[in-house]
């Protein structure tokens, strides 16, 4: 079997799942039950100043018969004594000292206040710190969470304040309800960070109930915006996560967060740069027990591609992650359907000469049967069809030989080249 542990920022754990800091991390009872499930470390629930939740705080969206496709929250930081969790901390480190245990942290934007709580929860023996500067809601409008987040020099002036106290690696985690994640992890990295973790939730109203028209959830009839988290939100983190890993500027570990359920949703992560992931709505929505499918399935995967340890995976997609312009133009593919396959839903046709390029045919062949065809010379290889097709197999993706290939910003620099010759023969 292929060694699952890892190492992020000098923080060791048997394996590269963690628990995001969120409800199943509240309470040293949780956090034990998931280090017995196999849980390679945790991001313990917010610490600060407890505070008082209201209630309903979650709401869900199914689709397609899938419950919690994405998942909204309003509920904010630790509601429980400093005190106590200090205090639970201590008793389960002891228990697991093995696994990793790292305090999320927000306090008021004062270097006082920051210096006070690291220092108490760095005493009760936790192994690294994450501040929260991603919180969306409810503590964004007390100055905290994202209203720092979204502020370049906010972010870098906390963390530095945190860096002067701290004894222990220090995690920035990041919002992602910002248009350039990259600028607020830079700043992170520019305060002294050790690491940076995303996404946080991303700000969101789940929905309006039709009957009673209040929103959803709602607190005594009224409501207000939340985080929003769960396999709907992962395209967006793998997509910071890669900006950040392909950025020389953020030379730090980057922890990945964001509708992580499985160890392919694990994988592709660290394939994109994450040294670990952190997961959250996939406990909620089924417990602590799915570690032991992700770690025997990234251990298969690790073994299948001949790969020794877990570390290995990082960053090996990141070369391949580029800007649009040095995409190759004359790479072509087409799709093909094949008649075993089809089932003749006609989905592909309808979604082809309805919204792309209407170069799928309807035909009949010599024994009157319907075949659908496709026209090569007319498709232009955006794969709808093959994405919308419900049979397996019946539609391939097949890439063609092309021209020689060019990038945008080659085609570019040719055309400057001319415009340039033709300015000095003039």
């Amino acid at each position: 079997m292929a060694n699952l542990n890892v190492e992020i920022t000098g923080i060791r754990s048997p394996n590269p799942f963690w628990l995001a800091s969120a409800p199943p991390t509240n309470s040293g009872y949780q956090v034990q039950r998931a280090f017995e499930a196999g849980w390679g470390g945790v991001v313990w629930k917010t610490l600060g100043d407890p505070i008082l939740n209201v209630t309903s705080r979650f709401a869900a969206l199914s689709y397609s018969g899938r419950r919690m496709a994405g998942f909204n929250n309003i509920e904010l930081i630790t509601d429980r004594p400093l005190d106590v969790n200090l205090k639970e901390i201590t008793e389960t480190k002891k228990k697991f000292s093995d696994r990793a245990i790292i305090a999320s942290v927000m306090v008021e934007p004062k270097r006082e206040k920051w210096h006070e709580i690291v220092k108490r929860v760095e005493d009760a023996g936790v192994d690294g710190l994450e501040l929260n500067f991603g919180c969306p809601h409810g503590m964004a409008e007390r100055g905290m969470g994202a209203a720092s987040g979204q502020v370049p020099q906010l972010v870098e002036q906390q963390t530095y304040w945190v860096k002067e106290a701290a004894k222990t690696p220090v995690i920035v985690k990041l919002t992602p309800n910002i248009t350039d994640i990259t600028a607020t992890a830079f700043a992170a990295v520019q305060g002294g960070a050790d690491a940076v973790s995303m996404i946080n939730t991303i700000n969101s109203l789940m929905g309006v109930d039709l009957d009673t028209w209040q929103t959803v959830p709602h607190v005594a009839g009224l409501g207000t915006h939340g985080g929003y988290c769960g396999p709907a939100v992962k395209p967006i983190a793998l997509s910071m996560v890669a900006e950040c890993a392909r950025n020389p500027d953020i030379p730090v570990p980057i922890s990945g967060i964001g509708g992580i359920a499985t160890w392919k949703d694990a994988a592709e992560f660290m394939l994109m740069g994450a040294s670990n992931v952190q997961v959250c709505t996939a406990v909620m929505h089924h417990g602590f027990s799915i570690v032991e499918d992700m770690i025997d399935g990234l251990n298969h995967y690790l073994d299948e591609k001949g790969l020794q340890s877990a570390s290995d995976l990082i960053g090996k997609s990141v070369p391949k992650y580029k800007n649009w312009g040095e995409l190759d133009l004359n790479y072509r593919t087409v799709a093909r359907i094949n008649e075993e396959h089809c089932i003749h839903c006609n989905k592909c046709y309808i979604a082809c000469e309805d919204t792309a390029h209407q170069c799928i045919d309807r035909l009949v062949d010599t024994s009157g049967k319907s075949i659908l065809r496709v026209r090569e010379e007319d498709c232009v290889g955006c794969n709808l069809c093959s994405l919308v097709c419900p049979a397996d197999g019946a539609i391939t993706m097949i890439p063609l030989r092309g021209e020689m290939p060019l990038t945008w910003n080659e085609r570019q620099r040719k055309i400057s080249g001319l415009e340039a010759d033709e300015i000095t023969i003039s």
